[in-house]
């Protein structure tokens, strides 16, 4: 379990890294920022994600689920905020589409990783 935890930070760290050189508003000091704010991101997911859904379960539920990328966006420009320099989002819209790939590329990376587990 704690091996898949690890397992689960470094490819988030490995998606942010593509996702600071899709975008100049999106900036990463290097490898080691993206392990720290994909260790920040897996605590905020644990403890303050479930606070966000179910406050705005209507909103989500309305927008069929939609709404999660704007929580993800949100826990996002809450580990900029707690990483300070090392990590900088250039807006919430910035955040919002880096909550999308980040989504896109974690599915896709776990995904793999999963095919070469079961080979």
């Amino acid at each position: 379990m704690f091996i898949r935890w690890i397992l689960s930070i470094v490819l988030n760290a490995v998606a942010l890294i593509v996702v600071s050189l899709l975008f100049d508003s999106f900036q990463l000091e290097g490898f080691g920022a993206a392990v720290l704010a994909s260790f920040i991101l897996s605590i905020l997911n644990v403890i303050i994600k479930p606070i966000l859904v179910i406050l705005t379960l209507p909103i989500t539920v309305l927008s069929l689920g939609l709404f999660l990328f704007v929580i993800n966006a949100i826990t996002l420009m809450i580990a900029q905020g707690l990483m300070g320099s090392s990590f900088i989002i250039g807006g919430f819209g910035t955040a919002l589409i880096a909550a999308v790939i980040l989504a896109i590329l974690n599915l896709l990376l776990n995904s793999l990783i999963k095919d070469s587990v079961k080979s």
